[in-house]
């Protein structure tokens, strides 16, 4: 059943308690108006039958002979009947224009019926209708029934029942109207919360500068809503408050990241130099060695440096260089460069006939199509096959990195664009990961106002990167998308998870081994 209104539950249930009431004092006021009505009634049939019985106790048949010379002795409608020994000899209705009129034979078992000297009782006569009944003795001991009838007693009850229905109906259409007008205005602080509520669930609360000022106007402390109001309100400014917090502190943590990131770049380069530079005399087995991992850590530690400064300067909103740049031409250096670094996977090449172009920054294009073979060549075994794809859409270009290796895992799925993802709980650094690859993918695409997802299932992964043909104005943050991919390629029961599927990540979390762990299954053969 649909669920109702607020507002609709108060007027239906103002208007039932109202039509409840309004029954009750029409049935009381119905049952008291016809009791009275009915006890004046057998005051005048006692008066009349008295005097009645002791004119009809002279003529054993009925009607009398004076009835028409003595009309004032009979009332309109009323009845009279002798009884002898339980059996009626004659009933009549004197009717209202001064005739007579038999009672059926019927309804003579009613009339036997009615006890003598008893209080007046109810009898209906079939057509002639309710009459009030009482019997008294006669002369010769014969038994006068006498009778008025109630069709006053019912039109009086009838027309006040009507009477009562229709001013009831009115009573409840103006009160129905009138509720609603009222309903209505009482809750309007309440849907002033509500559109406050509303206002503030649309705002991007995970990430970046937070100005949270809706409030809830006029809460009144003295009414119910105006409290629920100002409970709002003051929960807002907690919330507020602790967004600002959040933001100060990354604010903060970004621009040490930042100034870390550039302080360390000068004594890491000396210490590169000075490595080099040692290298070129004659030295012990034991020294030439420790100098090779010393300039092999200090270039692993530059990648590191590098790699956390962009993220910085990107998440300063630093505006990256804007030109056409040729993505046919990149995607085939970046696969011919993937090709010597991991001589036994499959490289493969799908593209248009004609070149691709788009607005954006080469340097830092190139560098998304390095991280993202370089992240499918570390994850997947040898043997394992690489597809590069380069389409044209109408709103710009879809660049593809397929592999049929064992996937990546679906608990890691989520978060593979974040920095140092953890994929798994080793802390070795043998694969040469920083873990950053893909959050530099993720932040790059999102720079030119492009999105990038992953999909995933066990023989099939695929990168999805979309590049808009007009250079955005400013960063349009990306939404999260589940889906799946099946080995052919259609949906299936995989996941697909959008770069803005993540939380803010400029604290650093623990290491991971690489930017994506591959499910522990064995590759499509």
């Amino acid at each position: 059943m649909r669920s109702r209104s607020l507002r609709t539950r108060l007027v239906a249930t103002l208007l039932l308690l109202l039509a409840v009431a309004s029954a009750v004092v029409a049935l009381v006021t119905a049952l008291t108006l016809r009791g009275f009505l009915l006890s004046r009634l057998d005051g005048d049939l006692r008066v009349s039958s008295r005097v009645l019985a002791r004119i009809d106790s002279d003529s054993t048949l009925l009607p009398p002979l004076d009835a028409e010379e003595r009309p004032g002795l009979r009332p309109a409608d009323s009845l009279s009947a002798v009884l002898r020994h339980g059996q009626v000899l004659s009933a009549w209705v004197f009717t209202r224009d001064g005739g007579v009129q038999p009672v059926s034979p019927q309804e003579y078992p009613d009339l036997a019926a009615v006890p003598v000297d008893h209080a007046p009782l109810s009898a209906d006569l079939g057509p002639l209708g309710v009459y009030r009944l009482v019997a008294l003795p006669g002369g010769s001991g014969d038994v006068i029934v006498t009778g008025f009838t109630e069709r006053t007693v019912q039109d009086t009850v009838a027309r006040l029942v009507t009477t009562e229905l229709i001013v009831a109906a009115v009573t409840l259409l103006g009160a129905g109207l009138t509720g609603a007008v009222l309903v209505r205005r009482e809750l309007e602080p309440l849907e002033r919360v509500a559109a406050t509520a509303a206002r503030v669930s649309t705002l991007q609360l995970d990430r970046g500068e937070v100005s949270l000022v809706e409030r809830v106007p006029d809460t009144d402390p003295h009414t119910e809503v105006g409290q629920v109001g100002a409970a709002l309100n003051h929960m807002l400014d907690h919330v507020g408050a602790a967004l600002e917090a959040r933001q100060d502190s990354e604010t903060r943590l970004r621009q040490f990241v930042a100034d870390a990131s550039h302080e360390l770049r000068t004594p890491l380069a000396a210490i590169r130099g000075y490595a080099e530079l040692s290298r070129r005399g004659e030295l012990p087995a034991d020294a030439e060695y420790a100098l090779v991992r010393i300039s092999a850590q200090s270039e692993r530690m530059t990648t590191l440096v590098e790699d956390l400064l962009l993220l910085a300067r990107l998440d300063a909103g630093r505006p990256l260089e804007r030109r056409e740049v040729d993505l046919t031409r990149l995607v085939v250096d970046a696969v011919s460069d993937a090709h010597a670094a991991g001589p036994g996977h499959r490289w493969q090449l799908d593209l248009p006939e004609e070149p691709v172009t788009v607005p954006g920054d080469a340097l830092r294009l190139a560098q998304v199509l390095a991280n993202l073979l370089a992240n499918a060549r570390t994850h997947t075994p040898q043997g394992t096959t690489v597809t590069v794809a380069l389409a044209v859409e109408s709103a710009g270009a879809r660049l593809e990195v397929v592999d049929d290796g064992p996937g990546i895992a679906p608990e890691l799925l989520p978060h593979v664009f974040e920095r140092f993802a953890r994929g798994s709980t080793s802390r070795s650094r043998a694969n040469g990961s920083s873990g950053l690859g893909l959050a530099i993918v993720d932040a790059v695409v999102a720079a030119h106002g492009g999105s990038v997802r992953v999909a995933s299932v066990p023989g099939r992964s695929t990168f999805i990167v979309r590049l808009p043909s007009v250079a955005p104005e400013q960063t349009v943050p990306l939404r999260v998308v589940h889906s799946g991919l099946s080995p052919s390629g259609n949906p299936a029961d995989g996941v697909c998870t959008d770069a803005a599927d993540r939380a803010d990540t400029t604290a650093a979390p623990a290491e991971a081994d690489g930017d994506v762990a591959p499910v522990p299954h064995p590759p499509r053969p």
